[in-house]
């Protein structure tokens, strides 16, 4: 059986980290794959004029294909290239729960993150998403500095 690590990107160091930890564990374990996920936060319950709604759907398209080319597909890549076993998704939703869910429906072992990030997501991330993330997740979050 193949062991899946989840890696939880925020598009910042703190992910690099994440990375470079998730990396270290994979070559201890052995078989192991490596799903590299980011998440941008998304609440349904967004107060939006009916022209926002109609384009709502294209912009959500737009923003996971951006995320994907700018963040998620360079790390599987370089991951690719060093001999890892990686694919990557991108998804709207709470960060927590939708890292969670991921895991869930994947398979995963286990879920690294990040801390805290560089650019002033440090109370959300660490005072709120990781938190949550910690006390809630079905699997062991490993929370690197």
């Amino acid at each position: 059986m193949t062991t899946k690590i989840v890696i939880g990107l925020d598009g910042t160091e703190t992910g690099e980290r994440a990375v470079a930890f998730a990396k270290d564990l994979a070559k201890r374990i052995g078989t192991c794959e490596l799903l590299v996920v980011y998440v941008i936060e998304w609440s349904p319950f967004t107060f939006q004029t009916p022209e926002e709604n109609a384009l709502r759907h294209k912009r959500r398209e737009e923003e996971v294909a951006l995320a994907t080319n700018r963040i998620v597909t360079p790390v599987v890549d370089a991951l690719t290239a060093e001999g890892f076993t990686a694919n990557g998704v991108v998804r709207h939703g709470d960060v927590a729960e939708t890292l969670n869910t991921i895991t869930v429906e994947n398979g995963g072992t286990q879920i690294i993150v990040g801390r805290a990030s560089a650019d002033g997501f440090k109370k959300r991330l660490f005072g709120s998403s990781t938190q949550n993330l910690v006390m809630h997740a079905d699997v062991p979050v490993t929370v690197v500095n």
